[in-house]
């Protein structure tokens, strides 16, 4: 290839860019969401999705693809999505967990194109209003005597909670017995009495509101607005949330990029958001397209660190 022949060639991708980026979006979007319908992760983001419809000026469909811990679905976009940026999806932090505990055909690093950080999910520990465990000493005290008997429930074998209740039991020095539930069915698994606790989201507040759990501790970094303590407040240095945010696949234009990222963090600013952020008690989490890229890569090494304490590296999708 002459230098000519190059630099018409890289003129022609400059403005085809150009005129993609302007004329972007001609059609609806969607956006995937990693987990079932109904569950914290789908509300929040069909709420959002209609919010940063208006700022697109195309509507945002949501199609919900579950698996492997919230990764089927990005690993599967990132693998057949053109990167024209109308299919997009959320991108949980347990995909730069995953590829520590089990051999994937992806890369979390290489084969995204990060757009935006959006919001985290607040975890804690509940039981029953009626359970005798009143504080987090007397869940653990039960623990100590009665060990491996002390059920409590967890959506997914390796996710965020599940980590948080391993890294409680090492700091106790208790033995919890973990029971998977989905996370649609955990308030009724504790409603019924199948399990003692559960190790979930702080959006089941409709519960916490109504009187029937109690929440006895957050692993965040602040209290919410049920007051339960922290488990940095009770001495244990466990600081657990779970931070979300928007990719694409690799190779997207850095201009359809910004577009994106731009119309995304208006429907961040909008009134309608702050007020589903208080319903569902998340917390913000904004980043920019570089912050969010950069904050995987670091996230990436920090995540192995983890489950090696945990649960040990290779621990697998199905226990």
């Amino acid at each position: 290839m002459t230098r000519k022949t190059a630099f018409v060639s890289c003129l022609l991708a400059l403005v085809a860019g150009n005129v993609l980026a302007q004329n972007f979006p001609t059609k609806p979007l969607t956006l995937i969401c990693p987990y079932p319908s109904g569950g914290p992760a789908d509300q929040h983001q069909r709420a959002f999705a209609q919010i940063a419809s208006k700022y697109l000026g195309q509507p945002v469909m949501v199609e919900n693809r579950p698996g492997a811990i919230g990764t089927l679905a990005p690993a599967e976009m990132a693998r057949s999505a053109p990167p024209d940026g109308y299919i997009l999806s959320q991108f949980p932090i347990t995909a730069l967990r995953v590829p520590h505990m089990t051999r994937v055909s992806w890369d979390p690093v290489k084969d995204f194109t990060y757009v935006i950080g959006l919001a985290g999910f607040d975890f804690g520990v509940a039981v029953r209003s009626d359970s005798p465990f009143k504080t987090l000493k007397d869940l653990i005290d039960f623990a100590k005597a009665n060990p491996g008997k002390l059920s409590y429930g967890t959506p997914e074998h390796g996710g965020t909670p599940h980590l948080a209740m391993e890294e409680l039991g090492l700091k106790a020095g208790v033995r919890f017995m973990r029971v998977r539930i989905s996370s649609t069915e955990m308030a009724m698994a504790l409603t019924d009495g199948r399990i003692l606790a559960l190790s979930g989201a702080t959006s089941l507040g409709r519960y916490f509101d109504a009187g029937a759990f109690r929440l006895l501790l957050t692993f965040g970094e602040r209290r919410t607005r049920w007051k339960a303590p922290t488990a940095m407040e009770l001495g244990l240095d466990i600081l657990s949330y779970g931070p979300f945010g928007i990719v694409g696949p690799r190779g997207m234009d850095p201009k359809l990029t910004k577009l994106l990222h731009d119309a995304f963090k208006q429907a961040l600013d909008d009134p309608e958001y702050d007020k589903l952020m208080i319903r569902l008690d998340m917390v913000d989490w904004y980043k920019s397209s570089e912050d969010y890229a950069e904050w995987a890569v670091d996230q990436f090494k920090f995540q192995r660190a983890l489950i090696e304490r945990t649960i040990g590296l290779g621990g697998g999708l199905t226990r």
